[in-house]
Formats: C-alpha cells, structure tokens, sequence
C-alpha cells in the first residue's frame, strides 16, 4: 500500500463555516505525522473524519477503507487517543484491560502486564486514586499493546507535566513505532514532538498551509541573525517573517540558499515553534 490514508477535496462544514476547506492529502506508511494548528483549524476535524467519527464531503480512504461506510473493518487495524482524561474515574486497572480485550481483536493482554508491571500500577487500583501521570502509563500500557498499523494522537499529554510528556514520547517511540505503523500526532507542545517527527502538516483555517518531511524543512527554511548593516541586504531577499532579538534582527527564508545568508549573519535551522508562529501570524488577531 503505498498510501495509509488519501484524500481528495476533503472538506467539512458546520452550517456555512467550513472547518475542512477542499484538503488534498497522502500519508506513507511508517511515518510519524504532526498536524499542527491553532485552535479552530480543523486538526480535530480531519482526524475525526479519517476515524469515521461525522460525515464528511469529498474523498477519503484511511487503510484502503471508506471511514463511512467501511468503519468496522478500518478500527481493526486503528488505535485512537485523545486527552488522558476520557477514562471514567470508577473503572479499575484490570477492567480497562477487559473491556479493551473484549473490543479490539489486536489488543495483547500480557504485553499490557508486562508494561505495567514497570509502574506502580496495580490491577484493582481506580482512574480515581491515579495522578493524571499514572493514567497516561495506563494508556500507554493500552496503546502499545494494540498491534495497529495506525495510531492517532490527538492532544495526547494535554496537560501534563514535562517529565510524563517526554517519557510518554521517548516510550511510543522507543516500544511502539516500526515501518509497520504510522502515528498522527496533533498538539501544541511543538517543540516536544520535534525530534521524533519525520513529517510536518501545518493547517490553518481548514486548508493545508505546509506539507512536507522534517529532511525538506532543513533545506527549504533558514534563519539569519544580522546586524543593523545588513539589514537592508537581508530584507530585500523577501523574508517570509522578523523578529528582533536583543537588539538584531532575526529573518525566516524560504527557498533562498543559505550560502547566501551566511554572508550576512549567523544562520540556522529554525525550530517548528518558530517556523508555525511566523507562517500562523494574523490568526490570533
């Protein structure tokens, strides 16, 4: 299969308001996807609309499946999280266990035991007497024990601390993810999800702003600190997006070689965080 999910003038909307606006999209196998957007962008959308959640306009195949008729067979081979919060507080350790066991025919009991076993997760221990920290390693010990060729994450550590953030990523990545499978990851804690990203979609206002792998954003997108000197040189190549840091001027390129820049200051990579407020800019305001 040389797509997991395509779509063709997907589009979705809420009376007038179209929160998916006509979106052309192929996803590879073996990737790990970040769609990243401001709120009301239409990440949620799009990823409910692949899972067979609403109906939709336009063409959509997630697995070679149809998510509107075919959603059955398409959440056989599909896992999906959303914010840690959905357990219910009176479920127990084990019945989560059960009920998943019961629901999804790729779920493996004893590799969920064996992660849990890591934790100070006890089978009769409730949602209730658990921190947010430790219902996460419960989803996780769900997670990585489903055998799914696609895993969708949508705001998976909203609201947790920095050390359950890095260790819920460094655990996906470490004991989940293979060739085999692809991960869609929507958040914004951008910066945390950098280094194990090879893919990245910026979306905004219902349309796709920027589509392409982490190797082309390093060779497409640079960033120049100048001097005051060199600050008429630098704005005639057409930045896309300054900003002044103690006292420089710091430019965004797309496209301009960085043999180029390097003439006019120091340069390099920018970083998701800067390169989604400078493409994003005007859609707070």
């Amino acid at each position: 299969m040389s797509s997991v999910l395509t779509a063709r003038s997907l589009s979705k909307h809420y009376g007038k308001q179209a929160a998916v606006d006509h979106i052309n999209l192929d996803i590879a196998p073996g990737r790990i996807i970040g769609l990243i957007g401001p709120n009301g962008s239409g990440k949620t959308t799009t990823l409910k609309a692949a899972l067979g959640l609403i109906p939709f306009e336009g063409e959509l195949k997630v697995l070679g499946f149809d998510p509107r008729t075919q959603r059955d067979d398409l959440m056989k081979d599909v896992c999906f999280i959303a914010d840690v919060a959905v357990l219910p507080r009176w479920i127990r350790v084990r019945e989560a266990l059960d009920i998943v066991e019961g629901t999804h025919p790729k779920f493996n009991r004893s590799k969920a035991l064996a992660y849990l076993a890591k934790t100070k997760l006890k089978p009769e221990m409730k949602v209730k007497e658990m921190s947010k920290g430790m219902i996460v390693q419960l989803h996780l010990a769900i997670v990585m024990s489903i055998d799914a060729k696609i895993l969708v994450l949508d705001e998976p550590t909203l609201g947790l601390d920095i050390l359950y953030r890095k260790q819920f990523y460094q655990n996906l990545l470490e004991e989940y993810f293979d060739e085999n499978k692809t991960i869609i990851v929507t958040t914004h804690q951008v910066e945390e999800i950098e280094h194990i990203l090879t893919d990245l979609i910026f979306i905004r206002e219902g349309k796709i702003t920027l589509n392409t792998t982490m190797d082309e954003i390093s060779e497409r997108f640079t960033e120049v600190m100048v001097n005051s000197e060199n600050y008429a040189a630098a704005k005639a190549l057409s930045p896309i997006d300054e900003r002044s840091v103690f006292g420089k001027t710091v430019f965004l390129f797309d496209g301009v070689a960085r043999s180029t820049l390097a003439a006019l200051g120091d340069t390099k990579n920018p970083g998701i965080a800067d390169l989604f407020v400078a493409t994003m800019k005007g859609t707070y305001a």
